[in-house]
């Protein structure tokens, strides 16, 4: 790769690196292309960019986004949550369960660095959806409860009527 070539990749990079809600660093090592293609797909449904790019790129795109460095070994590609901070760690991680890869390394969440073991909490995390659905449920509940309440009273007015018609034609 020419020199400017690496110059503007880092710049495209520290670019998308400032507008990312997560960034996650994998080893992708022992994925075919053909894997890291659906991938990168199955990413980009969600919300996200993968990427591989050479770990001294990384390092310098992260420092001219002004974003903590983590140590890194070995062949990177980063997923970047442009939309959302969960789903591509989420799909990241059903990958892994499916091929055993590709496993984390580190991540950066709200501008500080963690672990792998904390991506994978946070892969547990119910989805944006599945959150918002019972919070709707919660809203829902104490006035499905007050009126389930209110008519209560209406409905036994109507048995003891009903009982009392029944009782004055016998």
């Amino acid at each position: 790769m020419k020199k400017q070539d690496k110059i503007f990749t880092v710049q495209n990079l520290a670019a998308q690196l400032k507008e990312a809600k997560t960034v996650v660093l994998t080893d992708y090592q022992g994925l075919t292309a053909n894997q890291i293609s659906q991938l990168r797909t199955m990413v980009k449904k969600v919300g996200g960019e993968l990427m591989v790019v050479k770990n001294t790129l990384l390092q310098r795109a992260l420092k001219e986004a002004s974003l903590p460095v983590p140590e890194n070994e070995g062949p990177t590609a980063i997923v970047i949550g442009i939309e959302d901070e969960i789903e591509p760690i989420k799909t990241l991680s059903q990958h892994q369960r499916n091929l055993g890869l590709p496993k984390f390394k580190s991540g950066i969440w709200e501008d500080r660095l963690i672990t792998a073991e904390e991506l994978e909490e946070l892969s547990q995390l119910p989805g944006r959806d599945q959150l918002l659905a019972k919070l709707a449920s919660l809203l829902r509940s104490p006035g499905v409860r007050l009126i389930g309440s209110l008519s209560g009273n209406q409905r036994k007015l109507i048995l003891v009527l009903k009982n009392k018609a029944k009782g004055g034609e016998n």
